[in-house]
């Protein structure tokens, strides 16, 4: 699309909350020169930094700051865009908004505006911008990285590299149907592309197959604690959190409902959950308590199954029977922990718990090793990737069908890849895309 698109001028804080040292305004859009000239009384050169009086329209002094100016297409949305470094203090921020609020052509921007902008002016695919948003919103390291992974465009390269090798087959075939009867066009052209539409699908299904690995890297590693009442649960949580997160009385039965707490284990985000009690009980409340534990313990990446009883003395646990770690309580009041159990903790004294957590990290690690491979990270990728494997899969699946149709379910499947980085029919996504970032980005 080409540069000056838009008719207005967009304008917003991009540094966030005041007060703080420094606020950044950015501007974007056909104004953003004679809006730079009335503010700071010059248009820098392009890219250079320059420190200036600022001034409102009636010529009284805001502040003395840094004024950037970056001429389109060499910038973030495409447009000519500019960034206004002045003391962050909410009186100087609210005074600079105010003077540029009461200029012709310039507004304030919306959630999202200027990534949004910097699509449509071609300067960044969907997944980019989806990747930008991720970054922003990144607070353990392995999410920062995925993020800054999918901003660089891997994403995109790998869905762009699918769809023009499903152009090229379409061609071969339409090549065939065009040209059968020419002596220089084989009648197995066709036939030669099917083998490499099969190894495509199969790219496509392992590449879908990563998405778990993106999932808990953006939603957290899921660990939830198992076990009877009063066996240690919520004391355990406390520890592990090195907060009291949940209540831990000697009656049995006081957590009824789920309890989270998200921690940050070697940069990646693992959200352990307190559950109630297992046991059958006659108490309706509990009851709910008890079947949300094991839904729980059902969508958890890791479930610790908790008992305080001495190896050799009493009946073994048998209300779960899935993978998990066995997790031994109350270390410090049993004279005997040598056996029975993958680890023995105390809440207590801290027995244990450092490594439990190391355990706990490794997984969290192992679930989340992608070794710098594209993954889908968002589950409308994951909808329109299987839509893409569908068409792909009937092209393929029929052998008595014209080339015509086989040739039109690649060209489907190439479209909703197309939709993944918004380079076909995708306008009713950007609202909802874009709505989901910050003011100023």
């Amino acid at each position: 699309m080409a540069h000056g698109l838009f008719a207005d001028t967009i304008y917003a804080l991009s540094s966030g909350a005041m007060p703080s040292g420094v606020g950044v305004i950015r501007m974007s859009g056909p104004h953003v020169r004679q809006a730079v000239r009335e503010i700071a009384g010059i248009v820098p050169s392009d890219r250079l930094a320059t420190l200036r009086p600022f001034s409102d329209p009636d010529g009284h002094i805001i502040d003395r700051g840094i004024v950037l100016f970056f001429q389109g297409p060499r910038s973030f949305t495409g447009e000519d865009c500019a960034e206004l470094h002045l003391h962050g203090g909410r009186a100087v921020v609210a005074a600079m908004l105010t003077a540029l609020g009461k200029m012709q052509g310039l507004r304030q921007a919306e959630a999202g505006e200027f990534t949004r902008r910097s699509f449509l002016l071609g300067k960044v695919d969907l997944t980019g911008a989806e990747a930008l948003a991720d970054l922003i919103a990144a607070e353990t390291e392995s999410q920062r990285r995925l993020a800054l992974e999918n901003a660089d465009g891997r994403q995109k390269a790998l869905y762009d590299g699918w769809a023009r090798r499903l152009l090229h087959a379409r061609a071969m075939i339409e090549a065939e149907l065009d040209f059968a009867d020419e002596g220089d066009v084989p009648g197995s052209v066709a036939a030669q592309i099917w083998s490499d539409v099969g190894k495509l699908v199969g790219e496509l299904h392992a590449h879908i197959d990563g998405y778990h690995a993106s999932e808990i890297i953006r939603d957290g590693f899921r660990v939830v604690l198992l076990g009877r009442p009063n066996v240690g649960k919520s004391s355990l949580l406390n520890a592990l959190a090195r907060r009291d997160v949940a209540i831990v009385t000697d009656i049995a039965g006081t957590t009824r409902d789920l309890i989270e707490v998200t921690l940050d284990l070697g940069g990646h985000k693992v959200v352990v959950t307190d559950t109630a009690g297992i046991r059958s009980t006659d108490d309706p409340i509990e009851r709910i308590g008890v079947d949300r534990a094991r839904q729980a313990a059902d969508r958890a990446d890791l479930v610790l199954v908790l008992d305080d009883t001495e190896p050799g003395v009493g009946p073994t646990e048998t209300f779960w029977t899935g993978p998990a770690l066995r997790v031994g309580t109350k270390a410090d009041m049993l004279s005997n922990t040598a056996s029975d159990q993958d680890f023995w903790v105390s809440a207590i004294r801290g027995d244990g718990i450092g490594d439990l957590l190391v355990e706990i990290e490794t997984r969290a690690k192992r679930a989340t090793n992608i070794t710098g491979e594209a993954i889908p990270s968002r589950v409308r990728h994951v909808e329109l990737l299987r839509a893409a494997g569908r068409h792909i899969e009937r092209a393929l699946a029929s052998d008595d069908v014209d080339l015509e149709l086989r040739a039109e379910e690649l060209r489907l499947s190439a479209s909703a890849l197309e939709r993944i980085t918004g380079q076909s029919n995708v306008e009713d996504l950007l609202g909802v895309i874009f709505s989901q970032f910050c003011v100023g980005k």
